[in-house]
């Protein structure tokens, strides 16, 4: 189709060119029509024709001046123009507006037909130069996913020429995710994909290679059944995972032709993740993922405490140890979603930098906590969730003499609170408030320090004094409760039993 503005004051010539061009083929399109060059430019700005015809003579702004503004904006748009004058001059100025085609009224059929010909035939030129550019198949592929290009009919009629791919053939995208890695192992993954494509020669294929996604991606087309070559496919992954010593991430959609390829990929890559809890030996395989059934994940709230105790006590081996079972904790027969994983993620890794930082092993200032959430979040397989956590633990230095002291203080101080406040029933949040530090942090401090925690050691004080108020003093037992620090006398009862193996009235009895 041959899109055409018409700019013409007259509007009997205006209908003339119109019927005519209809006569001459149907794929010549009148798109606009115009009265004026001012118009006439505002027209062919909007709709963008391949061709225009227009007089020169016309109010408000003639054609030529049109066609001047035009070739200044490399609008790139072919120009007949209609003429009463033959003069020399106005040939000259159409000319250096970029004009093909300078015809003279009254126009022949002749004459118009052989003009339209020879500008149809030059547009034809014209695309055929562009889409040799798109060079290979690949460099099509690519394109069409990744740089932006449409897949217009100029296109399709390149693709079906030089590869003999229709627009409606389907293809199947295998995404082939190496991420941190995609530079250093490239080249071998290249070799595997070949070595595994060379067992099937009844399939025709390309690779692209994305260093932006860090991946290769297979396009497979003219194969036999998809369902069929996707469970081959899924067999020879497997066996290669075995060979292979590198990581690896699989993902498969089948699409509708190559004018859905940038769809289809956008629809896997955001699912490749779910290796992270499947596993590289599973190809991801869309729509099936969609269907995975999950269970909610319970993020190891005892593992972060262990963490958080062996930060305080410097000891690496222990936080080692504790990073390696958080990583493990993620590895058993059930499902999470991604998401849910990298979640805790977030959650382990900020624990142990707001410890860190308190403790003042870690150095803060060298973190980049926002590209430590990113490479979490865009995190594809277990590899480079740990890979982040590892380059947490190597921020690690050994805690200074200083510090060592500065940690004694702050439990004596915490201490002191306790012997001076037990009464009031002071809290953890509390002392943790007057020494300004976090709750968290002083919990594993005296944990470290005391080898008992903060909560055991101030129900001990006050029993202790309680039992002091029993043997020493005619109070009743919700006085003495008072004066240790409970303002429930049942509740006091009770962790007295507990603590003690007796009831406050039975300790009294017992010992007075």
């Amino acid at each position: 189709m041959m899109r055409i503005v018409v700019v013409e004051d007259e509007i009997r010539i205006r209908e003339g060119i119109s019927r005519l061009l209809k006569k001459l083929n149907e794929e010549y399109e009148i798109v606009g029509a115009a009265e004026n060059g001012q118009e006439g430019l505002a027209l062919i700005r909007e709709l963008k024709p391949d061709v225009v015809i227009t007089d020169i003579r016309m109010p408000v702004m003639d054609g030529l001046e049109m066609l001047d503004r035009l070739h200044q904006e490399n609008a790139g748009t072919k120009a007949i123009v209609l003429s009463a004058y033959s003069e020399f001059e106005y040939a000259r100025k159409a000319m250096q507006s970029g004009v093909t085609e300078y015809l003279l009224k009254p126009i022949s059929f002749g004459e118009f037909s052989r003009a339209l010909t020879n500008i149809r035939h030059q547009l034809e030129k014209e695309q055929d130069e562009h889409l040799e550019g798109v060079g290979t198949l690949e460099q099509a592929i690519g394109g069409l996913i990744w740089g932006g290009m449409k897949p217009d009919p100029q296109l399709k009629k390149y693709m079906e020429k030089k590869f003999g791919l229709a627009e409606a053939a389907p293809l199947i995208q295998i995404c082939v995710y190496l991420g941190w890695y995609f530079d250093e192992n490239r080249e071998r993954a290249k070799k595997n994909l070949e070595l595994i494509m060379k067992q099937r020669p009844d399939v025709k294929w390309c690779m692209i290679e994305s260093p932006y996604e860090k991946s290769l991606m297979l396009i497979l087309y003219d194969y036999p059944d998809a369902h069929l070559l996707e469970r081959w496919f899924q067999y020879q992954i497997l066996q290669n995972q075995i060979r292979m010593d590198f990581h690896a991430t699989i993902g498969w959609i089948q699409t509708e032709g190559y004018a859905e390829v940038k769809s289809g990929f956008d629809t896997l890559y955001p699912y490749m993740d779910w290796n992270i809890v499947l596993g590289e030996e599973i190809m991801i395989s869309y729509p099936k993922i969609t269907r995975v059934q999950t269970v909610p994940c319970v993020y190891p709230v005892e593992l972060e405490n262990q963490l958080k105790i062996a930060i305080c006590a410097n000891d690496m081996d222990k936080t080692r140890n504790c990073i390696s079972r958080f990583h493990q904790y993620f590895r058993n027969e059930k499902v999470y979603t991604p998401k849910e994983v990298k979640e805790c993620y977030v959650r382990f890794l900020w624990a142990f930098i707001n410890i860190g930082k308190e403790v003042g092993c870690l150095e803060y200032q060298k973190l980049e906590q926002q590209k430590m959430l990113e490479s979490i979040m865009e995190a594809k397989n277990h590899q480079e969730l740990e890979a982040v956590s590892d380059s947490l633990t190597e921020k690690i230095r050994p805690a200074s003499e200083d510090n060592k002291e500065v940690i004694r203080l702050t439990v004596k101080r915490a201490k002191s609170m306790i012997q001076e406040f037990y009464q009031t029933g002071i809290t953890l949040d509390e002392i943790a408030g007057k020494l300004d530090i976090t709750p968290e942090y002083l919990g594993n401090l005296f944990h470290q320090d005391m080898g008992i925690t903060f909560s055991g050691y101030i129900r001990d004080f006050r029993i202790n004094k309680a039992k002091e108020l029993l043997i020493g003093s005619q109070l009743k037992l919700y006085e003495i409760a008072e004066q240790v620090g409970y303002s429930n006398a049942k509740y006091f009862s009770r962790v007295f039993r507990d603590s003690v193996g007796q009831l406050p009235a039975e300790y009294r009895k017992t010992h007075k």
